[in-house]
């Protein structure tokens, strides 16, 4: 007897321990529901990408169904070819980016900090942003040739003004009580750039930062498509001239991820950066 009720009580904490993991298994969905329909949602766009491939509306060289696609992937995967492009568009995204980020960091604090130079240089700079890229990228490639380097500054100047625009108005909007306070401590100007302006700048500045992280993937892809032998913008072109569709969304689909990757790796930055915020 001793021996069933000792058995009777280990089955009800055991039940009382299953009941306890599944609400916290449904407060922890009801918490997150944002993040569960996310694959809910790529699961539904699959599925109607598949549906619309099995009706036939489109045929295979204009609209692949996602298993032909997926098996594209699995064959570029094994041969290495996506490999090798997705990295020359990856080094060329990353490369401009950072040339873009000194620059406009650089000349957007000195416009921020001369008001008169700014309203000298904004109607160059606003110009300069009406020629597209596309109608650009061909004179740099003439200039700069075929190489790494054309693709390095379209991604630059792809970069350079939302980064230049968020850094004049973060160091703009730093108060102007911080900055007499560090003159009363008699800061110097590197102290006060570092203790108050770059702290102050930095939640602006990181908006700029998220576009042109986007945006240098974008400037890379065009480059490529403008001239290049490599690169997953080339990928694209090559697989337009070969009718590969399902080659074709396999390139944008690495260029999705490239772009994703990118973002969130910012995105982590930031919330370390700006921990003290919260």
């Amino acid at each position: 007897m001793a021996w069933g009720n000792e058995l009777r009580q280990g089955m009800q904490v055991s039940g009382d321990a299953g009941r306890a993991r599944r609400w916290d298994l449904i407060r922890w969905g009801c918490d997150h529901v944002d993040l569960l329909l996310i694959p809910v949602a790529i699961l539904l766009f699959l599925g109607l990408w598949q549906l619309v491939a099995c009706l036939g509306l489109y045929p295979p060289f204009i609209l692949p169904s996602p298993h032909d696609v997926y098996r594209r992937l699995l064959l570029s995967l094994a041969d290495g070819s996506l490999w090798w492009h997705a990295r020359f568009t990856l080094i060329e995204s990353l490369a401009g980016f950072a040339l873009g980020f000194i620059m406009a960091t650089a000349v957007g604090y000195g416009l921020a900090k001369a008001p008169l130079a700014e309203k000298i240089a904004s109607p160059y700079i606003v110009a300069s942003q009406s020629i597209p890229i596309v109608a650009l990228a061909p004179l740099l490639i003439l200039w700069f040739g075929f190489g790494i380097i054309s693709k390095i500054l379209i991604c630059a100047l792809v970069v350079f003004f939302p980064i230049l625009i968020s850094t004049i108005v973060g160091v703009r909007g730093v108060d102007s009580q911080y900055l007499e306070l560090m003159r009363s401590l008699a800061a110097s100007p590197w102290q006060t750039f570092v203790k108050v302006e770059v702290p102050a700048a930095l939640p602006v500045l990181f908006g700029g930062i998220r576009v042109g992280i986007t945006l240098s993937v974008v400037g890379a892809v065009v480059g490529e498509f403008v001239g290049a032998d490599r690169g997953l913008g080339f990928l694209v072109n090559l697989a337009k001239g070969l009718f590969d569709t399902p080659l074709m969304f396999v390139a944008l689909l690495a260029l999705a991820i490239i772009a994703m990757t990118l973002y969130g790796l910012i995105l982590l930055l930031e919330s370390r950066l700006l921990a003290w915020r919260g």
